[in-house]
């Protein structure tokens, strides 16, 4: 069964500013190699990082809804990890679009 997830990544485009529009859409074949249908892609430009933890200090961020099998979410993130264009990866699982929230329990005393 698909779920709906929302990935955040994260690129180096580090002295390649313009070949971003590439990447991608080099990227969004390479989720639907993996068999996810992509419903939404968006692209929130260059962003300075709060603090540098490596040799970078900036990069751009590209947010993407789509749906998947579970199991090709491992695959995504351990292609992703030997890509030298993808600084940062976060999947989030996204509730269905008619999926009603879970209720909260009541603390007890």
């Amino acid at each position: 069964m698909k779920n709906r997830y929302e990935a955040l990544l994260v690129l180096n485009a580090q002295g390649r500013e313009e070949t971003v529009k590439e990447i991608i859409d080099r990227l969004e074949s390479e989720f639907q190699q993996e068999g996810a249908q992509i419903e939404q892609v968006q692209k929130m430009d260059k962003r300075q990082f709060s603090y540098a933890s490596g040799p970078l200090n900036a990069g751009y961020y590209v947010n993407l809804v789509f749906n998947a099998e579970p199991q090709s979410i491992a695959k995504l993130r351990s292609k992703f990890k030997l890509d030298p264009e993808v600084y940062r990866q976060n999947y989030q699982r996204l509730q269905e679009k008619n999926e009603k929230p879970a209720k909260k329990m009541a603390k007890a005393k």
